[in-house]
């Protein structure tokens, strides 16, 4: 892979919550992205379909979260990620976003990545929390086997026991080897799962501390689900990182980026 003059970073809010949303995180992401020489991904899941409890906050109707999405596209500028669940879903929500994203527990959902590859569009795979580094060579075949070479590859913590994930930073530098940028979702590796109340919570102060280490140990781009009040966020509203705080950690990130790739 070609040296990048700076990470990349996947933002957004969690889910599609409403059109004021999307333009306020778009906006001030856009702005600070360019400040700083950073590309962007606009990313917000226009369903959240592994939501723990029946009754959990999924989205708006699906068709008209993504027309929010592809709104942001054409006001902003920017490229933008969603997740998809089912094979189905792929050729419909590829006509209006730019990538993507399987979610991790469907890592290794064969149809799943085939329908997301036959799209020409960019596909973001999250590693399973339950997958060694290596086994995400195999994921990275199956899209690539469509003849899609635009894949990346997302690091998001691997269960430690019941309710905590951990970040093995060398699994970084493993799966860079298969040839593929490698991003570390620095949210939803701070999170909580499986709390007995149905809501997964999560360690929002450690968010810079993922994001950091992961720059220092080669990784390619920084993902980050940020929202103007992550405490009234309909979802993840334990992991998502103030949207006031996004500069200070980018600015951060570039110091250190620089400095793990100086001579």
């Amino acid at each position: 892979m070609k040296q990048a003059s700076s990470f990349f970073l996947i933002a957004g809010p969690c889910v599609v919550e409403s059109a004021r949303l999307l333009d306020t995180v778009a906006s001030h992401a856009k702005e600070v992205c360019s400040r700083l020489g950073i590309p962007l991904v606009f990313k917000a899941s226009y369903d959240k379909a592994n939501r723990t409890r029946v009754d959990s906050f999924r989205g708006l109707e699906r068709q008209k979260a993504l027309e929010l999405l592809a709104a942001v596209r054409a006001r902003h500028g920017v490229p933008v990620l969603t997740d998809v669940h089912e094979s189905a879903d792929c050729p419909t929500a590829a006509a209006y976003v730019d990538w993507l994203q399987i979610p991790s527990f469907l890592s290794r959902q064969t149809d799943l990545l085939l329908a997301a590859g036959r799209t020409g569009k960019g596909v973001n795979i999250k590693k399973g929390q339950f997958l060694a580094p290596e086994a995400m060579r195999f994921a990275l075949e199956k899209v690539r086997g469509t003849g899609n070479h635009q894949v990346w590859i997302t690091e998001r913590g691997t269960t430690f026991g019941y309710h905590d994930l951990v970040v093995d930073m060398t699994g970084i530098p493993r799966m860079r080897a298969f040839g593929a940028p490698v991003v570390v979702d620095c949210t939803h590796s701070v999170q909580k799962p499986n709390q007995s109340g149905g809501v997964t919570g999560g360690d929002r102060e450690l968010i810079g501390t993922i994001a950091l280490a992961a720059l220092a140990a080669g990784a390619d781009g920084l993902f980050l689900e940020v929202h103007p009040e992550p405490a009234r966020a309909a979802c993840d509203a334990d992991s998502q990182l103030p949207l006031a705080e996004l500069e200070p950690l980018l600015r951060k990130g570039l110091r250190v980026w620089n400095a793990a790739r100086s001579e």
